[in-house]
């Protein structure tokens, strides 16, 4: 048996089951009964600055924006 044949049939089989086992877990872990509150932390990030920029060192918001535009 050449290396080709045996890897596609290790791929056509275990990788294969392996994989599905994979997105099984992921599917299992994104709607696990507590993660409703990380994933609605996440999806509000773009509002939390909403009123006024970000002015900590994290944020480089004052970097990006032109000289001009801060008189």
């Amino acid at each position: 048996m050449d290396t080709y044949s045996f890897l596609r049939e290790f791929a056509d089989s275990w990788v294969l089951l392996f994989l599905v086992l994979v997105f099984l877990g992921v599917i299992v872990w994104v709607f696990r009964p507590g993660a409703s509150e990380v994933q609605r932390d996440s999806a509000n990030i773009i509002f939390r600055h909403e009123d006024a920029p970000d002015d900590s060192e994290s944020g480089h918001l004052a970097e990006l924006e032109p000289k001009e535009a801060r008189e």
